[in-house]
């Protein structure tokens, strides 16, 4: 800030002061006057480079302190270490001065509002406020005042905020502000209302004050005077500091008189304000008051999140959030809560009736076997509880309907002595669990299962399968190292060596060393699991493994053995064998075998041209014409690449490669045209510097070294240093989008955008923006970020944008609008998640186009990319039966369906259940449809609305062979315990038809 000028008007001090001497052209007042001049215009180096020879002259003794005080006023302004000294110095030497009272102003001032507290309080404590009209002086104490407050010195601050609020003027209201705050941290209430109702008489702090006097009346037990004045405060409609807090006292205020209407609704409007986070025991209040007044799904809302803790909230929490949720037929999570509420023992009553609850809640739900085991904790515990008689009711019920693997372990883990016989069954069981808990990806229940299980080793073979399982398990941690000893375990037990299982743990060796760069030891398995497998029937993952075999060996540098490997790999039409095609020329480009590797690699580019690895292939084929000094076709190969994949990410490279290619052929100007294609569409790529260097190398060869200087300079703004403001800029924007702030990141990107929009990094922050705003909930604009980067053929960030407009498109029902562009990602991808999220997007968008065979092309193909992305597969062969049905290919439909119901125990499995079942119905085999049902439905228990939809097909089926009585029980059971609302509306209905007379 320009403070220098205020203190110039109040030394009257100008140059026009004194410019109309007559001796001016020979008395030292030019060079003053020359000084203050630079003084005037900022240049304060100038002033304090020019001030020694300034003083050096005859100066008056006016002049000798205007060309001092300059001198310190200067040296405060660039931050001199000595400019504070200086300053002082002035004021002790000219204490009588009237200048002096002005300085030290000037050096407070100065340091006040650069936050530098402490410096100022030195400077203020020079200036003699006495002398200072009642203004000035109500000014430099409060700014004593607020320097004190700053530096935490509340208790050295408050006498200066007193002193300024006597003198009555404008300030004063500041200092009756900071004076209430302070007495407020301090305890002393009586003077905080006072002092904030007299803040709050200025327009400035009138809408500062009340969330302040509104705290202050809370703390004080007056809830009356809470709700009388903040009531009519928010009905009044201003704009409030911090509205949400004053609805938050007035919630607490209106809980403590049991007003739970009123609490409810301002509990909510804190929340829905979204400026800040409520206690965990205002979350549990909020979440008491919604279930008193009845609206049970906002009370769930607030009270799962002051369940957190096992402590008194958490356990009060749980039990009132166990019964809103069976108020909303959620027995699935009434069960969690009440179960979390009996295992905390902070109100014993409490306790009891979860116990209870859970098992009660457990089953509504059909889990019998945790009601069985809540029931029989409820009955030991409390022999004498309320709840006896009933409870033992229940579990007369709830043993008959019970086949649980859990429970089943758990009533064995409570005998002591197990005979051989439940040995045995223990050591199914704990496997049979092991297995459920692997395929939800529940690793460490997996294998306290799979311990379990091999502690009664009573089935050798069994014994085996735990093992090896145990390793997978392992693996999918990232243990391998236990992984390995687990698979080592199997071989440990000295099986046949054609033991399925020990074949299996061969590849899974395999991958353990390979992923831990025991490269060796991983060939060596590779080796014997494709050994055992190269002439079986049921290959597995025999191409894979092979693959894998080849890469361990070239990394290995056995370059023959690993030509060998994926020669064989193509040899045996590998399902990989694009693949194959791209390492066996990168293995003889190590070989010196180039016309083999180059016509390797032609084979993959023509014959492949979707794959993955064609780009590698097309770059690969033009290094090696670079290797073999064959310019001119080095020059074509990576003039292919560029033209053929624009947006491939090697498009940089390929630039530099050919620009090498036609600097060796002396053709300059397409090695010029091409540097400057990198430093013009690719500022950021890695060989940027390098396009440079050969840019200024070629240009001089050719005389046009002039050219270059705008290149240097469009790199330098390309690639800013770290202190730039705009990389700065950019960066924080992109912090804010990394940690998932996407609000903040968007408007940060928008705003990036907006102020750079010619910025080099114009594509990432277009995708990045668009990203952020399709995150943060706003598609739209997200949408138009996107079509943005759709237009920028050779951004690198196109593909990705491509494929977000094809998944938006998707989502909003415009099929026939999103396939082009997932069709452009997918022939785009550069990894098998891009590649599977695009086949994916493609496969729904066919079907629900009615494309059908199409979608079950993109079906078929995401099989052969299992895992990449969850549940790729069940989606892909759910789709697959669907547009077969369709095309009227029923027979073909059934088979996928029953993959689909085998292999996987998913909600896609679930609805592939049912669907199965209606066609063997249509069809007229009803007793197939049934057996369907009966036989396969028990793992879909949980997937309540395909589970309920088969029982409905089942009584459907007794309907058309006249068993109508059976038909009711059927529906009479799933209006009893189905937690699906339409489910139990359907069978309802249903019902009715029957009842009928």
């Amino acid at each position: 800030m320009k403070y220098y000028l205020v203190l110039l008007a109040s030394l009257g001090i100008g140059v026009d002061a004194v410019a109309q001497s007559t001796l001016y052209q020979t008395s030292p007042q030019q060079a003053l006057d020359y000084q203050l001049e630079l003084f005037d215009k900022q240049l304060f180096s100038a002033v304090l480079y020019d001030n020694s020879r300034l003083l050096a002259q005859n100066l008056s003794g006016e002049q000798e302190k205007s060309a001092e005080l300059h001198r310190a006023m200067s040296a405060l302004q660039v931050e001199s270490p000595d400019g504070p000294g200086l300053m002082k110095a002035y004021i002790f030497d000219h204490g009588n001065h009237p200048s002096v009272a002005t300085a030290g102003l000037y050096m407070g001032d100065h340091f006040f509002y650069k936050k530098n507290y402490k410096e100022a309080l030195e400077g203020y404590a020079l200036v003699k406020s006495n002398s200072l009209g009642e203004a000035n002086r109500a000014e430099v104490l409060f700014k004593q005042g607020y320097s004190h407050f700053q530096l935490k010195n509340y208790a050295a601050a408050a006498p200066f905020f007193d002193e300024a609020k006597a003198l009555n003027q404008p300030i004063s209201a500041d200092a009756y502000y900071y004076s209430g705050f302070i007495a407020m941290e301090g305890g002393n209430n009586d003077k905080a209302i006072a002092d904030l109702q007299a803040a709050g008489k200025s327009s400035f702090y009138a809408t500062k004050v009340p969330y302040l006097l509104t705290s202050l009346y809370y703390q004080e037990g007056d809830y009356d005077h809470v709700i009388s004045y903040a009531e009519p405060l928010l009905a009044s409609g201003q704009n409030l500091d911090r509205k949400e807090t004053i609805n938050l006292y007035l919630a607490e205020a209106y809980y403590a008189k049991q007003d739970f209407a009123n609490a409810a609704k301002n509990y909510d409007a804190f929340i829905n304000a979204k400026k800040g986070t409520l206690s965990r025991e205002e979350v549990y209040k909020a979440g008491i008051a919604f279930f008193e007044i009845g609206n049970y799904q906002r009370a769930t809302d607030y009270l799962k999140v002051s369940a957190s803790a096992t402590d008194e909230i958490g356990q009060s929490s749980s039990y009132y959030l166990g019964h809103a949720y069976l108020k909303l037929d959620n027995y699935q999570f009434a069960t969690t809560s009440f179960q979390a509420a009996s295992k905390s023992s902070f109100n014993k009553q409490i306790q009891e009736e979860s116990l209870f609850n859970y098992a009660k809640a457990s089953l509504q739900k059909g889990t019998f076997s945790t009601a069985i085991a809540a029931l029989d904790d409820y009955l030991e515990t409390y022999p004498s509880g309320k709840n006896r008689s009933e409870a033992e009711t229940l579990l007369s019920e709830a043993l008959i309907n019970s086949n649980d693997y859990l429970r089943a372990i758990e009533q064995m883990d409570k005998i002591k002595n197990k005979s051989p016989r439940i040995q045995s069954a223990y050591q199914k069981v704990a496997y049979y669990q092991a297995m459920v808990y692997y395929r939800d990806q529940k690793y460490k229940q997996a294998l306290s299962l799979l311990d379990k299980s091999q502690a009664y080793p009573v089935d050798r073979d069994l014994l085996l399968e735990t093992h090896f399982w145990k390793g997978e398990v392992l693996a999918a941690e990232g243990n391998l190292s236990q992984a390995i000893r687990a698979y080592e375990a199997v071989r440990g037990l000295n099986p046949a060596t054609n033991n399925p299982y020990v074949i299996k743990s061969h590849y899974g060796l395999g991958y353990a060393y390979f992923n831990t760069q025991n490269y060796p030891k991983a060939e060596e398995q590779f080796r014997l699991y494709t050994e055992k497998l190269r002439g079986s029937d049921d290959k597995q993952n025999y191409d894979d493994a092979l693959l894998r075999l080849g890469d361990c060996q070239y990394v290995q540098k056995k370059f023959g053995e690993a030509a060998a490997s994926f020669q064989r790999a193509i040899s045996e039409s590998n399902s990989q064998i694009d693949y194959a095609y791209y390492r066996l020329a990168v293995v003889q480009n190590f070989q010196s075998r180039n016309n083999e590797a180059l016509a390797n690699l032609d084979r993959l580019i023509s014959g492949f041209r979707t794959s993955l690895y064609v780009e590698d292939a097309m770059f690969q084929k033009g290094q090696i014409y670079l290797e073999e000094s064959r310019y001119s076709e080095a020059s074509q190969a990576f003039t292919d690449l560029i033209i053929n994949r624009p947006n491939s990410p090697f498009i940089p490279f390929a630039l530099e490669g050919r620009a090498v290619a036609n600097f060796s052929l002396q053709n300059y100007d397409q090695t010029i045209a091409d540097y400057r294609d990198i430093l013009d569409n690719h500022p950021n790529s890695e060989n940027a510097e390098t396009a440079l260097k050969g840019l200024q190398e070629t240009l001089a060869l050719q005389g046009r070294s002039g050219e270059f200087g705008n290149y240097v300079a469009k790199y330098k703004s390309s690639n800013p240093g770290s202190g730039n403001v705009q990389s700065l800029e950019y960066e924080a924007a992109k912090s804010l989008y990394f940690d998932k702030n996407y609000p903040q990141a968007a408007r940060a990107l928008e705003n990036y955008l907006k102020s750079y929009p010619q910025s080099a990094q114009r594509s990432e922050a277009l995708y990045f923006a668009g990203d952020a705003f399709l995150q943060a909930g706003d598609q739209e604009r997200g949408l138009d970020y996107f079509r943005q980067l759709e237009k920028e053929p050779s951004s690198p960030q196109r593909v990705r944008a491509m494929q977000k407009i094809g998944a938006i498109e998707l989502e909003r029902g415009n099929y026939a609008a999103a396939i082009p562009h997932l069709e452009t990602a997918a022939q785009n991808a550069r990894s098998k998640v891009e590649e599977a999220e695009a086949f994916q997007g493609l496969m729904v968008a066919n079907f629900e186009a009615g494309n059908y065979q199409p979608s079950i092309t993109y079906a078929d193909k995401l099989t052969t990319l299992d895992g990449v992305i969850p549940e790729s597969t069940p989606t892909a062969l759910l789709t697959k039966a669907k547009a077969q049905t369709a095309l009227n290919q029923k027979q073909q439909a059934e088979l996928t369906l029953r993959k689909l119901v085998d292999q996987h125990k998913t909600i896609q499995g679930a609805e592939g259940l049912y669907l199965l079942a209606l066609s063997l119905q249509e069809k007229g085999d009803i007793t197939k449809s049934n057996e369907a049902i009966f036989d396969s439905s028990g793992p879909f228990a949980d997937f309540g609305y395909w589970y309920g939809k088969m029982f409905i097909l089942l009584a459907d089926n007794y309907l058309k062979t006249g068993e109508d009585f059976q038909a009711k029980a059927t529906l009479e059971s799933i209006v009893e315990r189905s937690t699906n609302a339409d489910i139990k509306a359907e069978a309802e209905a249903k019902l009715k038809t029957l009842t009928k007379p």
